[in-house]
């Protein structure tokens, strides 16, 4: 690839990216620019993968073709005017940000230049990490091709039409902080009872990882998985009985409705 990547912003799903695109070798480290406020991350970049660092977002180097927003919503606004005139349609914008829309961007930005959004997870760190993208009309099959390998070689990618991409953060962007959540309980519990706590961390994660091979493999839906697990009479139905009584399903849908709210109270 002759083309440059630019990030705007180096916090960890920045990083995450930049190491998942050298480590897969989809583009050298030196074809990598990186601009963040913090330097402290951006020096960490340069010594470590060997990023190329900018000293202002408006330094975008004429050569770039991917242009990765990877800074917080509210910050958007101003970013975006400082980049405007060095956007063109040749450029492709991949926002990671939660509630920002294709439109704003262009609008913000003055050009409608393919734009692809994109909602990721932390996991991606490890390279098991849950990505929807969306597409505008105007990306091209090879530029989304390489977008998309940028986290599909991280973890998963699937394509979900904009409609749909602020509730798409409540189902994989914040999932992973009530698994943790549920995880932390259970740990919890295990300590109470005088089980040792790394013990419990590992056999519950290793339950998480089959749990879900079981979702994608088995062939059932939830509801029959949990038949299959919860015995007439057992125990696993006394805990499900006791999670059902405090609407344990409930509660997680009003959490997730909570989180799509707050996209688009922050969506532009």
């Amino acid at each position: 690839m002759d083309f440059v990547f630019l990030f705007i912003g180096a916090g960890n799903m920045a990083t995450a990216i930049i190491k998942g695109l050298v480590g897969n070798r989809i583009v050298d480290s030196y074809k990598i620019c990186v601009c963040d406020l913090d330097s402290s991350k951006t020096d960490s970049l340069a010594t470590q993968i060997g990023v190329n660092v900018l000293p202002s977002v408006q330094e975008i180097a004429e050569n770039s073709k991917i242009i990765v927003l990877a800074v917080k919503p509210q910050n958007y606004g101003e970013v975006l005017e400082q980049v405007k005139e060095k956007i063109s349609m040749d450029k492709v914008v991949v926002s990671i940000a939660a509630g920002i829309s294709i439109d704003y961007i262009r609008n913000q930005l003055g050009i409608n230049c393919p734009v692809v959004r994109v909602m990721p997870n932390t996991p991606l760190l490890l390279g098991k990490g849950a990505t929807a993208l969306c597409p505008s009309e105007n990306v091209t099959a090879g530029d989304f091709a390489v977008v998309r390998s940028m986290f599909a070689l991280g973890g998963t990618a699937e394509i979900v039409e904009e409609k749909h991409m602020n509730s798409i953060i409540a189902v994989n962007g914040s999932s992973p902080a009530y698994i943790y959540m549920f995880a932390k309980a259970v740990v919890e519990y295990a300590k109470s009872q005088g089980i040792d706590e790394n013990t419990a961390l590992k056999l519950f994660c290793a339950t998480l990882e089959g749990s879900a091979a079981m979702l994608l493999n088995s062939g059932d839906d939830p509801d029959t998985l949990i038949g299959k697990v919860c015995s007439k009479g057992g125990t696993t139905i006394e805990a499900v009985n006791k999670l059902n009584e405090s609407k344990f399903c409930e509660t997680i849908i009003e959490a997730m409705n909570a989180c799509t709210t707050r996209a688009e109270e922050l969506g532009k």
